[in-house]
C-alpha cells in the first residue's frame, strides 16, 4: 500500500537555519553551521511515520525518531514519560500538547546537544519548557522551567534562566548559568543561550530557523542540502574543541552527572541567585 500525502495542517514541521556559537573569553572563538531541526508534536509522530516514506518511528529509515534517544533512554513511549515528569512537578496541566524541537536520526545516527520540549495547556498557552542537554560523554540532564507570568515579553519572546548542572564542554567551568531566550516555534523559531559566570557573559549560542512543511519532498531536499548532518554535528564539536585546545584553553575536570535526571527550576534557579542565599 502506498503512503498517503503529507498534511500541511500538522503542528510538526521542518526548520532550516543556522547554529552559531560565539565564545567571548578567555579566548575568542566563533562558529557558524547550516543545519535543520524537526519540530515534532508528540501526538503526531505515528501519523507522520504512516504518511511519509522517508520518516519512521523506532526503526531505520533515511530520517527517523527513536523514543530511546530522549529523556531517560527507556523504551516507553516518550509522551508517557514526559507526562510523568510534568505530573511529578505539579505541571500535569501542561501536558495537553507537547512539541519537541530536536535533530532526527539521519541514516540511523543522531546526537542532540540540546532538545527543547514546549509544553502547552488546554487553552493553548505555553506552561513549561524542558531543556534536555546531552554531552558527548553519554550523559544527559534536563532542566524543567515553568513559564511564569513575566517570562514572555510583549514581543512574544520567552526568557528563562537556570544554573548549569551537567558537564558539557571541557573548556567551561561548572559554576555557570544558562539564560534562555526563545521565540516559540511559528513561521520561524529562535533558541538563544547566553552562558554567564561571576564575571558576566562568556558564551552565546543560537539556533535560528524558518518553518517548512514536513513532506517527503522537503526531506529529500534537506538530505541533499545537509548530507550526513547529524554525524557532522559530532564531528564539528570535536573539531571546534581541537581548535580551542590549540588556542590554549584550560581543561576543566569532568564531575559525575547529577543524580536526578531532571532539575526543576524555580525563578531563582541561577547559580548567582543560589550563591546569594548562602
Amino acid at each position: 500500500m502506498s503512503k498517503q500525502p503529507a498534511s500541511a495542517n500538522w503542528a510538526s514541521a521542518l526548520y532550516e537555519g543556522v547554529v552559531t556559537h560565539h565564545r567571548l573569553r578567555p579566548k575568542k572563538h566563533k562558529l557558524r553551521y547550516s543545519v535543520f531541526s524537526f519540530l515534532l508534536d508528540l501526538d503526531e509522530i505515528d501519523d507522520l511515520a504512516a504518511k511519509l516514506r522517508l520518516f519512521s518511528r523506532n526503526r531505520f529509515n533515511l530520517f527517523s525518531f527513536h523514543d530511546r534517544d530522549h529523556a531517560d533512554g527507556g523504551a516507553v513511549n516518550l509522551r508517557t514519560r514526559l507526562e510523568a515528569i510534568l505530573a511529578q512537578h505539579d505541571l500535569g496541566d501542561c501536558a495537553h500538547n507537547i512539541q519537541l524541537l530536536c535533530y532526527p536520526r539521519l541514516l540511523g545516527f543522531v546526537f542532540n546537544p540540546l532538545s527543547v520540549y514546549f509544553c502547552y495547556r488546554a487553552d493553548g498557552a505555553i506552561g513549561a519548557v524542558l531543556y534536555e542537554v546531552s554531552n558527548t560523554f553519554g550523559d544527559r540532564h534536563s532542566y524543567l522551567i515553568p513559564v511564569g507570568d513575566t517570562a514572555v515579553d510583549d514581543k512574544g519572546v520567552l526568557r528563562q534562566s537556570c544554573a548549569k548542572g551537567l558537564y558539557v564542554s571541557p573548556f567551561v567551568d561548572m559554576v555557570a548559568d544558562y539564560h534562555f531566550c526563545i521565540k516559540v516555534p511559528g513561521d520561524n523559531v529562535a533558541v538563544t543561550i547566553r552562558e554567564t559566570d561571576e564575571n558576566g557573559p562568556f558564551l552565546n549560542a543560537a539556533f535560528v530557523g524558518d518553518r517548512n512543511v514536513l513532506s517527503d519532498r522537503k526531506l529529500i531536499g534537506a538530505f541533499i542540502r545537509y548530507p550526513l548532518m547529524t554525524l557532522k554535528v559530532v564531528a564539528g564539536i570535536h573539531w571546534e574543541a581541537l581548535l580551542l585546545w590549540r588556542k590554549g584553553m584550560k581543561f576543566h575536570k569532568r564531575p559525575a552527572p547529577p543524580r536526578e535526571a531532571v532539575t526543576y527550576v524555580l525563578e531563582s534557579g541561577t547559580a548567582a541567585a543560589q550563591a546569594g542565599k548562602r
